[in-house]
């Protein structure tokens, strides 16, 4: 018959079963999982940063506090396509286009 073991605080006890060998293995498995779980517990976690990664953490907190984009080229982009001087410079658009497909293409 097989054993059912039950918890009692921070014991297990055991059913009786007929092979004592199998039960004391039981027994001894399970006293041994009990003090491995009881040291998990009493160890803290730390995690403890880098001065590298505390200064990009920094770089990272001031950018994010800055604007995402540049609003005064964004009116000045936008005022110059409304009246018509917004010029277009396609070699530099296409070569710019290449090297992002290219950079696409390396990942």
């Amino acid at each position: 018959m097989a054993s059912i073991d039950q918890l009692r605080g921070n014991q297990q006890a055991l059913t009786t079963t007929r092979n004592t060998s199998n039960q004391t293995k039981t027994q001894e498995t399970q006293s041994g999982t009990v003090r491995e779980q009881q040291s998990v517990k009493s160890q803290d976690d730390a995690v403890s940063l880098s001065q590298q990664s505390q200064v990009i953490d920094k770089m990272n907190q001031k950018m994010a506090a800055e604007p995402y984009f540049d609003s005064a080229k964004v009116d000045q982009i936008k005022q110059a396509i409304s009246n018509g001087s917004y010029k277009v410079d396609a070699d530099k658009l296409a070569a710019n286009m290449m090297r992002f497909e290219n950079d696409l293409n390396e990942s």
